[in-house]
């Protein structure tokens, strides 16, 4: 245990390239974009290339697991968004809480497409909007909850979407779908960590003990309370990962033969509860 602070979160991008190629050759079919992050972590979530190849079309962003989020938090970011000249909406796709100000948002951040389709005498013509995303924040649940079915494939595993479909979800709006890639960020190890802890990066391609031991560490330092309220166990800001992940083990009794302390459990077990907002609304990072 006491040689994860060594190890990398690795996360494998896979058909980057492909998807990229996708997102650039569909935006001439499309009046806007829409983007959603993890409202836990939106800076991390979010594709780093989307400002290079959006370039000027109208951005709305969307941030998803607001309920799980920190609210003055999830407030602070949307006033970001709101100076970088996007537009922002805190949701929540499986509720459907915040999605009645999708399409009065929509309506305004493309007024001027929509003056200009009314100009060439084209008035109700249809605004098109790519859905963009890294895998697990949410898309296909926000596009089922706006087309009032269940045709885009949802699954709490990183990486369902697969390939491109539209939906038409009323009002004059239809939604294309791309597939959730993840995109590697400056080869940054806190940006790997916080798509793990969230569950961005597929759990078999990471190791959840080393994971958990370094989410301990980050709450330990940010939130000792959701540690010590969820587990009802005494910490300190210094204490290792591991020292944290024992003490919650033997707290919940995940104990193997001989008395011994099932780590592997027990990091299942935390991080389950972490992306479950069982610790309580977690924000882990700021604009």
């Amino acid at each position: 245990m006491a040689d994860f602070q060594k190890q990398t979160v690795q996360w494998f991008p896979g058909h980057m390239a492909k998807t990229k190629r996708i997102i650039k050759e569909s935006l001439c079919k499309v009046d806007g974009v829409v983007e959603l992050v993890d409202a836990r972590i939106p800076y991390s979530s979010s594709n780093p290339e989307l400002d290079s190849i959006v370039k000027n079309k109208p951005r709305i962003v969307l941030l998803n697991k607001c309920d799980i989020a920190e609210p003055a938090a999830t407030k602070m970011w949307i006033e970001y968004y709101k100076s970088k000249g996007m537009f922002a909406i805190p949701v929540d796709c499986r509720t459907g809480k915040g999605l009645n100000q999708f399409i009065p948002t929509a309506n305004k951040a493309l007024s001027s497409v929509i003056e200009k389709n009314e100009a060439r005498g084209m008035a109700g013509k249809p605004l098109r909007l790519m859905v963009v995303g890294i895998p697990n924040t949410g898309k296909s649940s926000f596009i089922n909850r706006m087309a009032g079915n269940a045709k885009a494939k949802v699954a709490d595993r990183a990486g369902v979407t697969r390939q491109q479909q539209w939906f038409n979800v009323g009002k004059g709006i239809e939604l294309l779908d791309t597939p959730g890639v993840l995109w590697p960020k400056f080869d940054d190890r806190e940006v790997g960590d916080k798509l793990a802890f969230t569950g961005a990066v597929k759990d078999e391609v990471t190791d959840l003990e080393t994971l958990s031991c370094r989410l301990l560490e980050v709450l330990a330092k940010t939130r000792p309370e959701a540690i010590t309220s969820r587990y009802k166990i005494e910490i300190n800001k210094d204490m290792q990962g591991w020292e944290i992940l024992e003490l919650i083990g033997k707290k919940r009794g995940f104990l193997i033969k001989g008395g011994e302390i099932d780590y592997e459990r027990t990091a299942v077990m935390l991080c389950d509860e972490f992306r479950g907002g069982k610790l309580g609304k977690i924000t882990l990072e700021l604009p």
